[in-house]
């Protein structure tokens, strides 16, 4: 650091007293400036603009663990009043290891002590006031540059960014977009990173591009129910490419074979239209109404080898109603998938 900005109190006090024999004034400012941020630097730019020179206290680590806690400070003293000895604004810099500055204050006597905007002259410190009065020096406090805090800047640091998801669809991706309405409404920490669909005309294409998402279209070959292992491998790749955490299957109908499993085990979400064990594979709504049971429902898993057979995340019954024809009833269950599945992937975002 800058070695001749840093001083002691009794240094301090010989200026302030050959700068009051110049009509000069000195500002006093403390705190523990963890993090340095604009908040910061705007408040500091104002404390020098009352005088003639800013002289910054830094709280020392010691007094930094008893004001705020085993954690803080983030950087330790000396990294602290470096980084304020290099603002231009800062003329001076020194270290105190106590929670306050009356001794400090006491010595210097400061012409001008100034505050940040939250505290007021009758909420300082009883005894740092005290020898503030004592000292003659003018209190003034300074507004708070609204948003910018070091709390703040900690805690939004400890949250994780967006879960990046990865959808594979083949139809109109109704359940595509109750999780991108849901991710547009800051209900879920995620982002949509790319929408692929083994259909090149598939309405979950469209509803991507709709939303400005990534949209791709692989070409699934000769098999009918699963993608040949070039195909698999590209959307493997695709996935890769987009830096995506958490696959999302929305009306996917394909079975997920190694490449795909392979990159993303544990990782590969679905929602089957029935209460799995039961019903597995295609049309599980009218594998429902044919079988007369008095409800159904819909299941989110874990995708595994197996068609449907992956762990259990959440599930919602449905009542199959007198009356109920396949299509009903597959509007019912679908309604319930559009608020089971995007809580899933909420849930799954904010459990990282």
């Amino acid at each position: 650091m800058s070695l001749e900005k840093l001083k002691t109190a009794e240094e301090l006090s010989r200026i302030r007293d050959e700068m009051e024999a110049k009509g000069r004034r000195l500002v006093f400012t403390n705190g523990v400036f963890d993090l340095l941020h604009v908040g910061h630097v705007r408040y500091l730019e104002q404390a020098r603009a009352l005088g003639d020179a800013l002289l910054v206290a830094v709280n020392g680590d010691a007094s930094v663990r008893a004001l705020k806690g085993p954690t803080r400070p983030i950087n330790g003293e000396k990294d602290r009043a470096e980084v304020l000895a290099a603002l231009e604004c800062v003329a001076y810099v020194t270290i105190f290891p106590t929670m306050r500055v009356t001794d400090l204050v006491t010595v210097i006597r400061p012409q001008i002590y100034a505050k940040g905007g939250d505290y007021t002259v009758e909420s300082l410190n009883p005894e740092e006031r005290a020898a503030l009065e004592g000292a003659g020096s003018e209190i003034r406090i300074l507004g708070l540059v609204a948003g910018k805090s070091t709390t703040a800047i900690i805690e939004k640091s400890k949250k994780p960014g967006p879960l990046r998801l990865g959808v594979l669809g083949s139809g109109k991706g109704s359940n595509y977009r109750a999780i991108e309405e849901a991710i547009r409404r800051g209900e879920i920490n995620a982002e949509t990173r790319v929408v692929i669909s083994d259909v090149e005309g598939a309405g979950i294409l469209e509803a991507a591009r709709g939303y400005g998402v990534r949209a791709e279209y692989v070409a699934p070959g000769r098999y009918r129910t699963k993608l040949e292992p070039e195909a698999e491998e590209r959307v493997a790749a695709l996935l890769r490419e987009a830096g995506v955490e958490l696959v999302v299957l929305a009306g996917y109908m394909r079975m997920v074979k190694a490449p795909l499993l392979g990159a993303y085990r544990g990782r590969i979400i679905n929602i089957h239209p029935a209460l799995l064990p039961a019903f597995p594979g295609l049309d599980a709504w009218k594998q429902a109404l044919g079988a007369g049971v008095a409800e159904t429902g819909c299941t989110v898993h874990y995708v595994d080898e197996g068609m449907d057979t992956g762990p259990i995340i959440a599930q919602r019954t449905v009542p199959v109603l007198a009356g109920d024809t396949p299509e009903t009833l597959h509007a019912r269950i679908q309604a319930a998938e559009h608020e089971v599945y995007p809580a899933v992937v909420k849930g799954i975002a904010e459990g990282r």
